[in-house]
């Protein structure tokens, strides 16, 4: 390679570093886990403390819309890994196609999300309400622990819809690439962790009674 070459190939280089981008998110996510675990932590704690009030209130929960968003959110995951699949494969359309079913399905569980509180302040059981504080301590720390749960987790899910709307927004940009799709492996992993921590919080809310 003539000099003339070696500094055009040099003027053009863009540094990247994937690996230290993948190190990055897993050491990210690894403080989401530390963050839920907390929670998860101090459920379990007042769930063994008031057992029965926790089972009394977890009867008041509607379990389908639970199931629903369950399996919504697994669908999701299912499509954003189709998704990064599809670029690996240098398939764009099928990869923004994938990408777009995901945000659809985040965007059902949000309103799903959005009826189900909704029905529950209708009832008047939101934190320090009348009929709320009536209740007995168990059951307050309960309904405590699901707003601060759920609402933390549905902050997850909207961040997760801004990034993954940008990683919709890079590949029709062409800066997605086969060869450079780090970014949106990355946001399919924080997907994944969305998706993991709704899974243990679908049963610790609305199945064990």
């Amino acid at each position: 390679m003539t000099n003339s070459q070696q500094a055009a190939a040099n003027l053009h280089h863009v540094h990247r570093d994937d690996v230290g981008a993948r190190m990055g998110m897993w050491l990210f996510l690894f403080t989401e886990v530390l963050l839920f675990g907390g929670l998860f932590l101090a459920y379990s704690v007042y769930r063994y403390d008031y057992h029965e009030q926790f089972r009394l209130a977890a009867m008041d929960l509607n379990t389908g819309i639970g199931t629903l968003n369950t399996i919504i959110l697994l669908t999701s995951s299912l499509t954003v890994a189709l998704s990064i699949a599809a670029m690996q494969k240098n398939n764009k359309f099928l990869s923004m196609v994938m990408l777009f079913f995901t945000l659809a399905l985040a965007l059902f569980f949000m309103i799903n999300k959005y009826f189900e509180w909704s029905g529950h302040i209708a009832e008047g059981l939101y934190p320090k309400s009348p009929e709320l504080l009536n209740m007995k301590n168990g059951e307050i720390i309960f309904y405590g622990l699901y707003y601060v749960m759920t609402g933390l987790h549905g902050l997850h899910v909207l961040i997760g819809m801004v990034v993954l709307s940008f990683m919709l927004f890079f590949i029709a940009k062409g800066k997605i690439t086969p060869e450079n799709y780090v970014k949106l492996e990355n946001a399919g992993l924080y997907w994944h962790l969305v998706d993991l921590i709704w899974i243990f919080l679908f049963p610790l809310f609305y199945l064990i009674h």
